[in-house]
């Protein structure tokens, strides 16, 4: 099911990158202060938002998931360190 969904997206992605390629084929001028690049308008938009794109995941990642991989390891390292008899059992429902 997964394969489906990925082969989906990926051709659904594929044809948006040709699509707005094929509609925004002028030139234009990337600067970035050192080196000045001329590329089709097409893939300057498809860059710039796989940068944004990159640059959000790893904001997320930073900001959410690992901060709580290290509680989660602190969880463990304190779990582990407590004696069996002191740990908290789960109480019975009935």
């Amino acid at each position: 099911m997964y394969r489906i969904a990925l082969y989906v997206f990926g051709g659904l992605a594929i044809l948006a990158g040709l699509l707005i390629g094929a509609l925004n084929s002028d030139a234009a001028s990337v600067d970035l202060l050192v080196l000045e690049f001329t590329w089709p308008l097409g893939l300057v938009i498809v860059c710039a938002f796989v940068l944004g794109l990159l640059l959000g995941l790893a904001t997320l990642w930073v900001l959410s998931v690992l901060p709580l991989k290290m509680r989660l390891r602190k969880a463990h390292k304190t779990a582990q360190s407590k004696p069996a008899d002191l740990a908290v059992q789960p109480k019975d429902p009935l």
